[in-house]
């Protein structure tokens, strides 16, 4: 379980396929603090450390999450979104993430607009119905709060210090971006499902 609130950032080293999974390696500011078998969120998306240097840490990726993650896509030198498992003593600043990425999205716009920034991303139909405005949305591990819920995406406003904490300050425009939509929500409609 996460919260959204990016912890640090860190820079792909590799992606090295492995047949149809890969392995991934990251230079992480606390890789010395962590241990394998931890959790760590990449971009929102949830992996296990199996590898542990100073400053390095190395995840496996299964074919499934390369299927509908963003993560195959990472290159040497890729800013990437990092959060280490929320601890039971821990503030929940954010919302709750588990890690799961529902689906990618893409960024229409990341645009400066004084001193914060418009973002706005082409949501799924998959992620859209779970979607209001002023709901929480993860993109890439950050946790957002819709502005405003446009016809087939979400429109954010991103403060200078999120702005600067996470890899926004290096995505473009057209980029693919992971997704996982509010745990409640969807909870919700699998209530009302099953009452059907």
């Amino acid at each position: 379980m996460f919260t959204g609130l990016i912890e640090s950032t860190g820079r792909t080293i590799s992606l090295e396929s492995r047949g149809e999974q890969a392995r991934l390696t990251l230079e992480v500011p606390f890789s010395s603090e962590t241990c394998l078998g931890d959790s760590v969120a990449v971009n929102g998306c949830c992996l296990t450390v199996v590898e542990q240097s100073e400053n390095t840490l190395a995840f496996d990726i299964l074919t499934q999450t390369l299927d509908v993650t963003s993560l195959g896509s990472l290159k040497p030198g890729a800013l990437v979104n990092l959060e280490r498992a929320l601890r039971a003593n821990d503030r929940l600043g954010g919302h709750f993430v588990q890690g799961h990425v529902d689906a990618t999205g893409v960024i229409r716009d990341l645009s400066s607009k004084g001193q914060d920034h418009r973002y706005e991303v082409q949501l799924p139909p998959e992620v859209y119905r779970y979607c209001i405005s002023r709901g929480s949305l993860a993109v890439d591990g950050i946790s957002l709060t819709i502005a405003e819920l446009l016809p087939d995406s979400a429109l954010f406003w991103i403060t200078p210090h999120t702005f600067k904490a996470t890899n926004l300050q290096s995505c473009q425009n057209g980029q693919k971006v992971n997704l996982e939509a509010d745990l409640l929500a969807k909870y919700v409609e699998g209530l009302v499902r099953d009452k059907r």
